[in-house]
C-alpha cells in the first residue's frame, strides 16, 4: 500500500472518518464500507459511511446499515461531515465521478483521501492508495489493510459477513477466475472470526420479494434473447416492465448471469430502461474483454468479465447497436459462430 506507515501512524489518534462508496451501491461496496467502518469504530475513531444513492433492501441486514447516511436527500448533513473530516475513505470506485455529487464534496475537502479499489484506471487524487486489478473484491483489499495493520483480530462477526459478502458476490458466488487462492484463504479466516456463510448466503441470494421472482421469470420467458449465429445472449426490461413488478433497487441484480447459464453462451447483456437513459450490464467467460466493450461503445468500463455501462439513446435504438455490433463479429466479443 502507498503511504501505509503514514495511515498507520495517523490511524493511532482519534479522527473523524467519512467512508463512502459508488453510486447505487452493491454487496460488495457495502459490505467493504461497513467491515472497514466498524474496525475503525473499534479503534476509537468518529466514523460515518456515507452512501451516494439508496441500495438493495437484500443488502439491510448488515451490521452498521442503521447508520448509514443517504447522500440524496440529506446533502447539507453530509456536506458538514465531508468538509470537516480528517480522513475520507473511497471504497470500490477509481473515479470521484463515480459517486455523483458528492465526488465533488469530497475533492474539495481538505481531509486526506484514502483509495481502496480493484477498478481500472484510478483517478489520483489520494494520498493513501491500495489499489490492484488482480484483487476479487474491495472486500479482499479491506481485509488486506486490516491486516497489514496487525488487526485482524479485532474483526467482528458482524463486520466479517460483510466482508464475505463482498467476497462471494463479487467472485459470482466464487466461480470467476478472480476467485484466488488468496481469497479463500480470506474466506476461511473469515469463517474462523464468526462468519455464517449459509446466512450470507440466503440474505443476498434468497430473500426475494414475490414481485422480484414474477419480474425473474417473466425475464427469463419474455426477455431473454441469443442472437443469431453468435454465442451472445441478453435481456432487457423497459420502463412498463419494471413497473408491472414493482420494481425496486436491486432487483435486477444476477439477472445478467442468467444468459451465461444458456449452452454454448459466453457473453451475456442486460438493457433497463431509465427515464433518462439505459443502463447496461455485461458479463462474458474467458478471455472475452466486456470491460472494453463497455468503454468503446456504452460510456462504461468495469472488469474483464464483469462490467458496466449507459447509452443514452432509446432502449430499442441501444439494442439495435448492441445486435449490430455482434452482427458484425466485432474483434472483442471473438465468439465462434
Amino acid at each position: 500500500m502507498q503511504n501505509l506507515a503514514a495511515l498507520k501512524e495517523k490511524l493511532n489518534l482519534p479522527k473523524r472518518i467519512v467512508i463512502t462508496t459508488h453510486v447505487k451501491p452493491d454487496a460488495d461496496a457495502l459490505g467493504s464500507s461497513l467491515g472497514l467502518a466498524g474496525y475503525l469504530l473499534k479503534r476509537g475513531h468518529q466514523v460515518c459511511v456515507i452512501t451516494p444513492t439508496d441500495y438493495p433492501e437484500f443488502l439491510n441486514w448488515m451490521d452498521g446499515n442503521e447508520d448509514v447516511m443517504i447522500f440524496e436527500g440529506n446533502e447539507e448533513k453530509a456536506q458538514y461531515l465531508v468538509e470537516n473530516a480528517d480522513l475520507v475513505f473511497c471504497l470500490d470506485f477509481s473515479s470521484l465521478s463515480r459517486i455523483g455529487a458528492l465526488g465533488e464534496l469530497v475533492r474539495q475537502s481538505e481531509a486526506e483521501k484514502v483509495l481502496i479499489d480493484h477498478h481500472l484506471n484510478p483517478e489520483t487524487f489520494a494520498q493513501y492508495v491500495l489499489w490492484s486489478t488482480e484483487a476479487a473484491a474491495t472486500a479482499e483489499l479491506v481485509f488486506d489493510l486490516i491486516e497489514m495493520l496487525d488487526d485482524v483480530e479485532k474483526i467482528t462477526k458482524g463486520m466479517a459477513e460483510a466482508l464475505y459478502a463482498g467476497l462471494m458476490t463479487d467472485t459470482g458466488n466464487f466461480k470467476l477466475p478472480a476467485t484466488t487462492p488468496h481469497v479463500h484463504n480470506i474466506v476461511a479466516a473469515l469463517m474462523e472470526l464468526g462468519a455464517d456463510v449459509s446466512k450470507v448466503s440466503h440474505c443476498v441470494y434468497d430473500d426475494n420479494s414475490l414481485d422480484r421472482m414474477k419480474m425473474l421469470g417473466f425475464a427469463l420467458s419474455e426477455r431473454l434473447e441469443v442472437i443469431e449465429g453468435s454465442t451472445v445472449a441478453f435481456f432487457y426490461l423497459t420502463l412498463e416492465d419494471k413497473k408491472r413488478f414493482n420494481y425496486q433497487t436491486g432487483d435486477s441484480e444476477g439477472l445478467v448471469n442468467y444468459g451465461l447459464a444458456v449452452k454454448g453462451v459466453n457473453v451475456s447483456a442486460i438493457f433497463i430502461e431509465e427515464e433518462k437513459n439505459v443502463k447496461i450490464s455485461f458479463r462474458s467467460f474467458g478471455d472475452i474483454p466486456v470491460n472494453e466493450i463497455s468503454r468503446k461503445y456504452f460510456n462504461g468500463g468495469g472488469h474483464k468479465n464483469a462490467a458496466g455501462g449507459a447509452s443514452f439513446d432509446d432502449l430499442q435504438t441501444t439494442i439495435n447497436k448492441f445486435k449490430d455490433l455482434v452482427q458484425n463479429q466485432i474483434k472483442e466479443l471473438n465468439y465462434e459462430a
